[in-house]
């Protein structure tokens, strides 16, 4: 990728959205957008602004920024092949800076095409410029990850207008998994996940999910900044240095995270090291194996063991 996804500057909301939310409701743009119709495909405007960023406190959302005049059908076009095989995952809103000068503003948009997640209303920058179709689907499943770490787990209903060729239907014990994260049920989800791995012990979905709610359940509620400051205070306790890599995973610091076990690694010996170790692994797992933040950080601990 030309960029990382949920660097330090996109955990900070580079992109600032506030004035979003006062945009006026105008009557909506005659932009055009593709896939019209679809429940997954929506065209943002400054009519409807208010109702996606509304939506994404349940689902995740993506304001894909693009212009119909300069070349941007091809990128809109490979965005929404990847919403719409994504079974109601997320919600792909164009927004055509030709039609909405004002959103593109409000935006900051400085290149388009310009992708940007929405997380319970809160900006998480993708990428700007065009990216291909894998790419572009690794940068989803990304923001996916994070949503679900955070406990946004709702879908769109789809229904019959989905996509025959789309993926294969959640399993019964994943659908499970993902109603109880929506309650908040962090014991009911990982028994669901359990029963995914009874059933397949190679569900690799099953097994990130697990590594995911253990991650959810031990920083819901968790003063942030009283969490840093007890690390601070003592770089020596183990379960606060734990606590602020878990934070800093959720947060989209995921280097920092890494670094901060891996330090603890070459300074630590018996069961603390290995306490540490394990649970790096687990971070490992809820950022995924093919993130080239994880391969790093598995090179780095494999020189800090040895």
């Amino acid at each position: 990728m030309t960029s990382q996804p949920f660097s330090n500057a996109a955990a900070r909301g580079a992109v600032d959205l506030s004035g979003l939310s006062q945009q006026p409701a105008g009557a909506p743009a005659q932009g055009g957008g593709p896939r019209q119709g679809s429940p997954v495909v929506v065209e943002a405007t400054e009519a409807t602004i208010q109702q996606i960023m509304q939506q994404s406190v349940s689902v995740p959302s993506v304001l894909l920024v693009w212009s119909a005049t300069r070349g941007g059908q091809e990128v809109v076009a490979d965005f929404a092949a990847v919403a719409e095989v994504s079974g109601g995952r997320f919600v792909l809103a164009t927004v055509d800076v030709d039609s909405n000068p004002g959103l593109a503003q409000a935006l900051q948009v400085q290149q388009i095409p310009m992708a940007v997640g929405l997380l319970q209303g809160q900006p998480v920058p993708l990428f700007v410029g065009s990216q291909p179709k894998d790419v572009i689907q690794q940068y989803v499943d990304e923001l996916l990850k994070v949503a679900v770490a955070n406990g946004i787990t709702g879908r769109v209903d789809v229904g019959e207008s989905a996509d025959p060729d789309a993926e294969v239907p959640m399993s019964p014990e994943h659908e499970e998994a993902f109603t109880a994260l929506e309650r908040g049920d962090f014991e009911g989800a990982r028994a669901a996940y359990d029963k995914a791995l009874a059933k397949d012990p190679q569900d690799r979905d099953a097994q990130v999910g697990k590594a995911q709610v253990d991650l959810l359940e031990r920083t819901t509620g968790v003063d942030l900044q009283a969490a840093r400051q007890a690390a601070a205070d003592d770089p020596s306790d183990v379960g606060a240095q734990l606590l602020v890599a878990d934070l800093d995973v959720m947060g989209g610091h995921v280097e920092d995270a890494f670094l901060r076990l891996v330090d603890l690694v070459r300074t630590l010996a018996g069961d603390d090291r290995e306490t540490v170790r394990l649970h790096l692994i687990t971070l490992f797992d809820v950022v995924g194996n093919d993130d080239p933040r994880v391969k790093k950080g598995r090179t780095s601990l494999m020189s800090a063991l040895f």
